[in-house]
C-alpha cells in the first residue's frame, strides 16, 4: 500500500474558493501536503478523488454517491489502481438530522464501524443555534474507538484534524478513515 496511508494523524483542508469543484488538501504533521483530493464540479453526484500529488495525475481512491439524492447515501471507496472497493460509508439518514452518523462498511458491504458526533446537545446548538462550536467525530470499530475527527474552529477555511493514534492493532484501512473526513467537509459541510 502506498506509504502516504501509513500516518497515524493528517491534517484535511477545504479550499475556500474552487471554481472548478471542491479541492481538498490532506497534510501529514509537519505541514507537508501529501495527498490531494477533487471533487467534480457540477455533478449529480458526489464524485470525489484522492491524488497521489498536487498535478493530479495519478488516482489513489475514488469516492463515489451511489444515487443522485439519497437521505441516507452510500459512498463507495474504491481503489482506484486496483478498482477493488475498500468498503462504503453510509449516512444515517434521520439520526443525522439531529446528530452525524455515519455507518463504515467492509468490501462485503457488512457493517463494521460507526462514526458519530461527539455530543447530542452540542449537534442541536450547532445546527439550530450557531456553527462557531467546532465538531468532534469518533470513530468506531466493535466498540473501541480507533479515530478521532477534531474540525479546527474557522470561519473561512473548513479543515479537520484525523488521528489514528487510538488504532494501534491497525483495524481501519486508513483511505476509508480519509474518505470519510473528506465526505464530512465536503458533504457535512453543506448542512450549515
Amino acid at each position: 500500500m502506498n506509504p502516504k496511508f501509513s500516518h497515524q494523524q493528517y491534517r484535511i483542508r477545504k479550499q475556500v474558493l474552487s471554481l472548478a469543484g471542491a479541492r481538498i488538501d490532506i497534510f501529514d504533521t509537519a505541514g507537508r501536503a501529501i495527498l490531494f483530493s477533487k471533487m467534480k464540479a457540477f455533478k449529480l453526484k458526489e464524485d470525489i478523488r484522492l491524488f497521489e500529488d498536487e498535478s493530479m495525475t495519478k488516482e489513489l481512491v475514488t469516492i463515489q454517491a451511489r444515487n443522485v439524492i439519497d437521505f441516507s447515501a452510500i459512498y463507495d471507496v474504491v481503489d482506484a489502481e486496483t478498482g477493488g472497493r475498500i468498503g462504503s460509508l453510509q449516512r444515517k439518514g434521520m439520526k443525522s438530522m439531529f446528530k452525524d452518523e455515519w455507518s463504515i462498511l467492509n468490501a462485503n458491504e457488512a457493517a463494521i464501524g460507526l462514526i458519530q458526533e461527539d455530543n447530542a446537545w452540542l449537534a442541536f446548538v450547532r445546527r439550530f443555534l450557531t456553527q462557531l462550536i467546532p465538531q468532534k467525530f469518533k470513530l468506531q470499530i466493535d466498540s473501541r474507538q480507533v479515530a478521532l475527527f477534531r474540525q479546527n474552529f474557522n470561519p473561512f477555511v473548513s479543515k479537520l484534524h484525523l488521528d489514528f493514534s487510538q488504532d494501534t492493532g491497525n483495524q481501519l484501512d486508513r483511505r476509508l478513515g480519509l474518505a470519510a473526513a473528506v465526505l464530512m467537509l465536503v458533504v457535512e459541510g453543506k448542512q450549515g
